[in-house]
């Protein structure tokens, strides 16, 4: 039996918001954010997410039919968004409780917005030949 592999990311890498607008990424923290939004990257773990978002908590057991998926695939996602500290779960007797960690969900939201400002104009925003 293999063992499950964690996704840690820690405040360095939770504290890249910055930089991730302004200034390359470390290896270190672009494999750290790969994780992370590996975790995100697949549509029912975001939809999964989201049911569990607007609740207190969701039992797996209600994830099925909204999702429309069997209980093992359930089990599978829940475990990947678990693994990034997305939501965590406490069982009661046959299933899981689910909870959405908000502090992950502002450190994503945190990392994923780029608020730019005049100075952080890039060779993007600069005039190509023949613009004024």
């Amino acid at each position: 039996m293999t063992q499950r592999k964690r996704i840690k990311v820690d405040e360095d890498v939770i504290s890249c918001c910055s930089p991730l607008a302004t200034e390359s990424l470390t290896p270190t923290q672009a494999h750290d954010l790969a994780q992370l939004f590996g975790a995100l990257s697949d549509p029912i773990r975001l939809r999964m997410l989201s049911l569990i978002a607007t609740q207190d908590e969701v039992c797996s057991c209600a994830l099925e039919e909204p999702l429309a998926k069997s209980q093992p695939t359930i089990s599978h996602h829940t475990r990947i968004l678990s693994d990034a500290g997305l939501i965590t779960g406490e069982r009661r007797g046959r299933w899981t409780w689910w909870r959405v960690v908000p502090e992950r969900l502002d450190d994503v939201a945190r990392l994923v917005s780029m608020q730019r400002t005049p100075v952080d104009v890039g060779i993007a925003d600069l005039p190509r030949d023949g613009e004024a």
